[in-house]
């Protein structure tokens, strides 16, 4: 039976003391998603609260990150933004490795349906991940289920077909062979056999569908067709300090700042994860 490297826990600690890239990555990934989700206790202005005769105000010790043009404090809403993006991330994450995996076991274990179900993937690959997310945000409101589902869809085949090249080598594997001569049911293997071979790419390509997520939602807000004003998002933030950025540079450069280390953190970590759950790609940056 295969053994994944997640199977050993505890040589995960000291790997990650040793790795320079992935302690980092990780260990700013956690200060960030800490900062977002204990927003409603280490802030204490509404990020919707409307204060005109406070608008345009720079850094100070009570406004930590200054404020936008309608006077609302910049530090609470680039923390609840981010603990948006954040949710929102790992549900599109989950979805799309729950459903990737059904349909890439499908696909690669079982022939007759390999055919039916990678020409529906196909499809679905046309079509640009960008543009399917802004026609179905636009049909469907900006609400959280159009949104997790209009970014979901396009990484559902990346992942399937991750699964079905990982399947297909298993299957023919001898252990796998020797399992279905004994008469073992057709889950059991998939589940004892078949499934923990996925782990490990599935782990790392969901690092990078949250990366991938972030971003997406980010654009949306910033075109306008993210989440409504009094709803804060990262994007949107951005987007609204635009015309205001020769005065007021804070309002664009804080969010955009906190937007791009959370993505290097998650591709720090998702790609150091990947080089330890695959000695070939180490080895290959070594030489």
């Amino acid at each position: 039976m295969n053994t994944t490297a997640l199977d050993r826990p505890r040589s995960f600690w000291p790997a990650l003391t040793r790795d320079p890239m992935m302690f980092t990555g990780l260990a700013l990934l956690v200060a960030l998603v800490g900062l977002a989700m204990l927003a409603p206790l280490i802030t204490w202005h509404d990020p919707a609260a409307l204060a005109p005769r406070m608008r345009l105000k720079p850094v100070s010790a009570e406004y930590w990150l200054g404020t936008d043009s309608l006077g609302r404090d910049l530090f609470s809403r680039v923390l609840y933004g981010g603990r948006l993006s954040i949710t929102l991330a790992a549900l599109v994450s989950v979805i799309s490795v729950c459903a990737g995996l059904l349909l890439g076991l499908l696909a690669g274990y079982f022939r007759q349906l390999d055919a039916v179900v990678m020409r529906i993937i196909d499809g679905i690959m046309a079509i640009p991940g960008l543009l399917l997310a802004i026609a179905m945000v636009a049909l469907g409101g900006a609400t959280i289920p159009t949104m997790v589902t209009a970014i979901a869809i396009p990484e559902i085949p990346r992942v399937a077909r991750l699964v079905r090249s990982v399947v297909l080598s298993v299957r023919e594997e001898p252990y796998v062979e020797a399992s279905l001569g004994m008469g073992t049911a057709t889950w059991r293997v998939l589940w004892r056999h078949v499934l923990p071979s996925t782990i490990n790419p599935l782990v790392v390509q969901a690092t990078f569908i949250c990366a991938s997520a972030i971003l997406i939602e980010a654009v949306l807000g910033f075109l306008g067709l993210g989440f409504p004003p009094e709803i804060p998002s990262l994007g949107s933030i951005i987007s609204e300090g635009r015309p205001f950025f020769q005065r007021a540079p804070w309002i664009v450069l804080f969010p955009g700042v906190f937007l791009a280390l959370l993505i290097l953190s998650v591709n720090l970590f998702g790609d150091a994860l990947r080089d330890r759950l695959d000695p070939r790609m180490a080895r290959q940056r070594k030489g």
